[in-house]
């Protein structure tokens, strides 16, 4: 008699234990509402950052490359080690920077003249475009650097006579086995830099 007493007891306290109140049963719920809900942002950040990720190489690499400057042909505009963004498709015009590709080197210079367009120089450095004289205020000192072409020059069609803007150590189109730039060359117009900081803006 004892025994089933106790047995049932048992049975009772075992089944009690099993029981939750309707507020342990909210708090639960809610928990697993939070869970999930976690878990969906989560996986929504993901997708998001992966899209994000995907548009700006797809951006970079058609419209808007983003180069690094290697050597200092092109200071005291731009110094090795900047990192600059470059605009695909632009109208280039004198004075406008511009990336390019040499023996699957990539170069950054400055466009002095377009085609067809007459370049000449004189002993101490200064430039003339279709027989006038260009303003130069981004370069710090003049030079005839190292020239190979007879001056005056005429840029052939559907290429650009540039130059970078340390004239007395930049390779560019004073030496006939550079040249100048065929279109198909360019990778874009160079309008910001990223870096550095300190550094950060439109480029003129």
């Amino acid at each position: 008699m004892s025994d089933n007493t106790g047995n049932a007891a048992n049975t009772a306290s075992a089944g009690s234990a099993r029981r939750f109140s309707v507020e342990e049963l909210q708090r639960e719920l809610k928990r697993e509402q939070r869970r999930k809900q976690y878990s969906s942002t989560t996986r929504n950040t993901i997708y998001v950052m992966i899209v994000v990720a995907a548009i700006a190489i797809l951006v970079a690499t058609l419209w808007m490359p983003v180069l690094r400057i290697y050597g200092t042909s092109m200071t005291p505009t731009l110094d090795e080690g900047n990192i600059v963004l470059s605009l695909r498709g632009a109208d280039f015009q004198t004075g406008d920077i511009v990336g390019f590709y040499y023996e699957n080197k990539l170069l950054i210079k400055r466009c002095i003249a377009g085609p067809s367009d007459w370049v000449d120089m004189d002993e101490e450095g200064n430039v003339f475009v279709n027989g006038e004289m260009i303003d130069e205020p981004y370069i710090d000192e003049k030079a005839y650097g190292d020239v190979t072409i007879a001056f005056p020059y005429q840029v052939p069609e559907g290429r650009y006579f540039v130059m970078g803007d340390h004239r007395s150590t930049s390779a560019d189109s004073r030496l006939a086995i550079i040249g100048c730039v065929a279109e198909e060359q360019i990778v874009g117009k160079i309008v910001f830099r990223i870096l550095p900081f300190d550094g950060f803006g439109k480029i003129e």
